[in-house]
């Protein structure tokens, strides 16, 4: 496992990023661009946070099943994340939500820097995604109201183009197929898909 991982990382994000030119492999059919906004102005703001951790001697990152009760992107595979609240920064609220969600602190957690926002046209959310690494595998608690259930991907089995296929949804009477990481059964589509994707973009060339 590369160690200097973080390290590389974050000088990496302090550099112009991929943006669109990444995040666009993985937009749905339909999408048509919206996801790079411009946001509506009445677009509410959230921040997610993808979470580098070491495990079996190699990098994951946790992503969650939300419940099938959600009101928003229910049944779909997500990153940690939420609404950020009057008075937060987007970061405040990435590692609030993260805590929150996965039942751990951020004791031993680094933030590396910012990935390129997205917007989510159809629930008009603008979301911020963040990075960071943590020095050792957490003990996870996933909140049973929030998560379904805990995925722990392996970096290395995102950066794997044989790990890719296509999901089919209906969504207010349109059928549509969208781009996906698969995962142990999981589909991970949407806006997950797509800041994962520009991750593995800046990852492309370092050593895990």
């Amino acid at each position: 496992m590369n160690a200097d991982l973080p390290r590389q990382l974050l000088t990496r994000l302090e550099r112009p990023l991929p943006g669109w030119a990444a995040q666009a492999r993985f937009q749905p059919e339909l999408s048509m661009g919206r996801h790079r906004g411009p946001a509506r102005a009445n677009a509410r703001q959230a921040a997610v946070l993808v979470a580098l951790y070491p495990r079996d001697g190699t990098w994951h990152v946790p992503l969650m099943l939300r419940p099938a009760h959600m009101v928003d992107h229910a049944g779909q595979v997500s990153l940690p994340g939420g609404t950020i609240e009057p008075g937060e920064s987007s970061q405040e609220a990435a590692l609030r939500e993260f805590s929150e969600e996965l039942g751990v602190g951020t004791e031993g957690l680094e933030v590396l820097g910012q990935l390129s926002p997205l917007y989510l046209f159809a629930s008009n959310y603008q979301i911020t995604p963040w990075v960071a690494a943590l020095d050792r595998l957490p003990a996870w608690v996933p909140s049973q109201r929030e998560v379904a259930r805990l995925l722990e991907v392996p970096v290395a089995h995102l950066l794997d183009g044989g790990n890719t296929g296509h999901v089919d949804r209906r969504q207010r009477g349109l059928g549509f197929r969208a781009p996906c990481f698969l995962w142990d059964s999981e589909r991970i589509w949407g806006a997950t898909s797509m800041v994962l994707a520009e991750l593995v973009a800046l990852l492309d060339d370092v050593e895990l």
